[in-house]
């Protein structure tokens, strides 16, 4: 134990009934306080979802009020500045902006631990207090947080329609889409299609393997860090709807890396044409996954998703090959 950390926070079996109150008003606040930020970060793209985190917000106001009024009723109107964090083992809450980076089935879940946490709370504060109408009370709110999470489905009954609940995955599907597929599908053509002439071009002319992988590398990383960048700076995401231009970025560059990367560490192997032939192969791989990738995810049919990668990546290959070979 650090000298010092312990003492600046209490264990929740040594605080008092004022003090249990003051925490659990606390943790209402926090809780209805994240609940409207999910609600708001919701809003524009899913107006049926923020209704539900808007019920569950003003449901943890209502707890706060009876708490209130409770502690106004037994200790008067000053209630002691306690938080999650001044509890030692306190279960503690994920920084609120944290939630632009979560996706809607993510924050429905977090809502339900949240939920299942002050559950737990509310039933240990009850048991650690002796005035009958305030363990009445914690033990009614221990009840209702047990129970939130049917609330949480009767609001969503309410709001979320089957066609509302639909239309919602169909927008987070399109999202993901935008933001990570449709990125990372432009990253992996370019760094599968347009490194296979230089390498393919280095191996025939030098037979060397080990320069081979050498330019292939150098290809492959120079072409992930342009790509990214060029995807993070062109578009930040606010226009067009794709989303973080980071995380755009991110899914391009590392995905062109990776396709200029897959035929060029076959050349580790010192045999030429072991390793030629098994870069070959891993070509060959790579154009029918671009094939497959576009048809599941960007509705491409097969049959022209095959003309314009695998087709398109030979024509490249033998380009390359054949200037080499010259």
């Amino acid at each position: 134990m650090i000298p010092g950390i312990a003492s600046s926070r209490r264990r929740f079996k040594d605080l008092s009934e004022q003090e249990i109150l003051a925490l659990a008003i606390s943790s209402e606040e926090d809780d209805a306080r994240i609940y409207r930020t999910y609600a708001e970060s919701l809003r524009a793209e899913f107006p049926a979802s923020a209704a539900v985190f808007d019920g569950m917000a003003a449901e943890e106001d209502e707890h706060r009020r009876r708490l209130i009024d409770r502690h106004v009723a037994r200790f008067g109107d000053v209630i002691p500045l306690i938080r999650r964090e001044h509890v030692t083992g306190f279960y503690a809450r994920k920084p609120v902006w944290l939630v632009e980076n979560l996706p809607l089935e993510t924050m429905r879940a977090e809502a339900e631990a949240m939920e299942q946490q002050a559950a737990t709370f509310y039933a240990l504060a009850a048991q650690n207090t002796s005035d009958a109408e305030t363990r009445k009370l914690l033990g009614d709110l221990a009840a209702a947080e047990q129970g939130h999470s049917l609330t949480a489905q009767s609001l969503a009954q309410t709001h979320l329609t089957q066609d509302v609940s639909e239309e919602e995955g169909r927008a987070a599907h399109r999202q993901f889409v935008l933001t990570w597929v449709q990125p990372g599908l432009a990253g992996l053509m370019d760094g599968s299609v347009s490194t296979l002439a230089p390498i393919f071009a280095t191996a025939f002319a030098t037979q060397d393997t080990w320069t081979t992988f050498l330019v292939g590398s150098a290809a492959s990383i120079g072409a992930g860090i342009s790509m990214g960048f060029t995807e993070a700076a062109h578009d930040d995401g606010v226009l067009s709807g794709r989303g973080s231009p980071i995380k755009r970025g991110l899914a391009s560059g590392v995905m062109t890396t990776l396709g200029g990367m897959g035929h060029a560490l076959p050349y580790l192997i010192t045999d030429f044409w072991t390793a030629t032939t098994l870069a070959m192969i891993i070509v060959f791989i790579e154009l029918w996954a671009i094939a497959w990738i576009q048809n599941r995810y960007m509705q491409t049919p097969m049959l022209r998703a095959v003309l314009q990668v695998v087709v398109g990546g030979a024509l490249v290959f033998a380009a390359g090959a054949l200037i080499g070979g010259g």
